[in-house]
Formats: structure tokens, C-alpha cells, sequence
């Protein structure tokens, strides 16, 4: 095996990280002056809310970009996600189990797709992925006018809402997905292999690497987490909803946390860690902006200065660093 299939995935830097601290220490003096309080346990849980759905999208949307793709069909995959797995348990625990198995099967049956789409047939992940996408977009606007479907109540009280502290069990989750697949990047040959393909698949094909596998079980991976996500968003509904995810803006948001986080969107370079930091930034401003009741079209304009921002920052540093 050559040097560049043995090396782990790039230290994430520190940079998001330092950026969540000083956000949240402005936005708690803007906050305080305004008369309202950042840090109160209900915004601290809200906040570690919002953080759960995103990054378990995120995590997974990392892992295919560092191979050098894309998913922008994960928002679809979340919907139908909730709406699979609360049709399928109808409000019945005994029916959790099977329920959750089902709904993960069909995200990997997606991801499936979207992998063979991206590597068999050779078709651009943007283009692919939408395609996807907008599939799915069709069987919902088509099938459903609302919410269907009634979640478990052990999953609405236990992942939904259980808390440890001030933690909720699904920011508990998040974690240990985020660890998984950190373990999985630094510590497997898989995760050399898919840092390699993102890198030069072409460099990666000659040293012996199965790229289009390598690609698939990512994008496999990456619909899993959605699938997930989409169980965690029906525990906290209560039902299925169609259109959650885009609502949600899954997909753009997942991409902005990862990008954030330091991972390079042409592949071969980032991790999981600075994702975790990036969707914490985003729920962080998100929470600010709620405490001060920031206009909706103001917020999402400050929310793409600072991605632009951030890209601006890690191009830069990569012609710095570039022969």
C-alpha cells in the first residue's frame, strides 16, 4: 500500500472552533444587553436540538465529500425517513424495532442508488443526486397533503425528548455517529481508501483502491444517517411530515456545516470533528437569532456571509499551501 493510502484523515483545524467560541460570547453580550438570556436551559436544549438533526445529515454528507462527491437528495431521504418509520410503528412500540430497521433499509436503498448512478453510470453527483431527489420529491408532494403516521411513544419520550442534564439522548447520538465514523476515516483502510479517492482516484485506482465500491458504501453510509436523522425528527414531531427536510434545509445545511469544518469540497482532505464544530456554529447562530427575533430573510443572509466567508478563508489557505 502506498504512503498516500496509509496516511489517517487530516487533523481537523481549530479555526470553526474558535469561531463557535467567539460567536457565542458576542452573542451572549448582544443577547444580555437586549434583556433576554442565551445560556437558559430551554435555548441550551433547543440549541443541542437543532444540532442532532443537522449533524447526523452532516456527518454523513461528510463522509461523501471527502471521496470527492455529493448527496443534495439527503432533505428528501429525511422526509421520507419519518414518514416510514411513523406509518410503519402506527403508534405501537412493539412495532419500533422492525420500524427503524425498515427505514434504514430504505435509506441504504437510496444511497445504493445514488452510489451506482455516480460510479456505474458515471453521472455527476450534483446532477445525480438531484435526480434522486426530485424522484423522491414527486412520490411525496404526490402521496402526501400532511403528516402521517404515529410514532412510538417509547421513541417520542426516550430519543425525542429524554434528556441527561441539559444533553438530550439525540445530541448523546450524534456523537457517537460522529465517533464511528471519525474511527472509520482515521482508523480503517476503508477510510484511507476513500480519503484517497477524494484526493486523485486516478492515483488511488494505480495503488490498487476499488474506487466505485469505496464511493458507493459512502453514499450508503451518507443515506443511513439521513435515514436516521428522519427517525430522530418522527420522535420529535410525533408523526411522519413530507417535507421536513426541505424545510429543514437539509441538504444546503448539511453541505455549509461541512465546509465550515475545514472539509475540502473537492474531496480528499477534512473530517467529522470540524463538521461537529460547524453544525454547532449554525445551530448557535440560529439560537442567537431566535433570542434577539432576527427578521427570517436577514438571518439566512448573515447565515451565507459567513459560509462565503468561510470558503473565502479555506481557499485561500489552500493556494497558501499549494506548490
Amino acid at each position: 500500500m502506498s504512503g498516500a493510502l496509509s496516511l489517517p484523515a487530516r487533523r481537523t483545524p481549530p479555526g470553526v472552533f474558535v469561531a463557535l467560541v467567539l460567536t457565542l460570547a458576542i452573542g451572549w453580550l448582544i443577547v444580555t444587553v437586549d434583556g433576554g438570556r442565551l445560556f437558559s436551559l430551554p435555548t441550551t436544549v433547543s440549541l443541542l436540538h437543532v444540532a442532532a438533526g443537522l449533524g447526523l445529515v452532516a456527518v454523513g454528507q461528510t463522509l461523501v465529500i471527502v471521496g470527492g462527491s455529493l448527496d443534495l437528495s439527503v432533505a428528501y431521504v429525511v422526509s421520507l425517513s419519518t414518514l416510514v418509520a411513523a406509518e410503519t410503528m402506527a403508534g405501537d412500540d412493539g412495532a419500533l424495532l422492525p420500524a427503524i430497521g425498515l427505514t434504514l433499509a430504505v435509506s441504504a436503498t437510496i444511497g445504493l442508488v445514488n452510489g451506482l448512478l455516480v460510479t456505474t453510470a458515471r453521472i455527476n453527483p450534483f446532477i445525480a443526486t438531484v435526480g434522486v431527489g426530485l424522484l423522491l420529491k414527486g412520490y411525496l408532494d404526490n402521496g402526501y397533503d400532511g403528516p402521517a403516521g404515529k410514532t412510538a411513544p417509547a421513541l417520542v419520550q426516550g430519543l425525542g425528548y429524554q434528556r441527561i442534564g441539559p444533553v438530550p439522548l439525540s445530541f448523546l447520538l450524534l456523537l457517537a455517529v460522529a465517533a464511528a465514523a471519525w474511527f472509520v476515516l482515521a482508523r480503517t483502510r476503508f477510510g484511507h481508501h476513500l480519503i484517497a479517492v477524494g484526493g486523485d482516484p486516478e492515483v488511488a485506482r494505480l495503488s490498487g483502491v476499488r474506487g466505485s465500491r469505496v464511493l458507493v458504501t459512502a453514499h450508503v453510509l451518507c443515506a443511513l444517517c439521513a435515514g436516521l436523522a428522519g427517525v430522530y425528527l418522527a420522535s420529535r414531531l410525533g408523526a411522519g411530515a413530507p417535507r421536513v427536510g426541505t424545510e429543514g434545509l437539509y441538504d444546503l445545511e448539511s453541505i455549509a456545516a461541512v465546509v465550515l469544518g475545514g472539509t475540502a469540497l473537492a474531496g480528499g482532505r477534512g473530517g467529522v470533528v470540524g463538521t461537529v464544530g460547524g453544525v454547532l456554529l449554525l445551530a448557535s447562530i440560529d439560537a442567537i437569532f431566535n433570542q434577539l427575533e432576527v427578521d427570517v430573510f436577514f438571518k439566512q443572509v448573515i447565515r451565507g456571509v459567513i459560509i462565503i466567508a468561510a470558503v473565502a478563508v479555506y481557499a485561500r489557505r489552500a493556494m497558501r499551501k499549494a506548490p
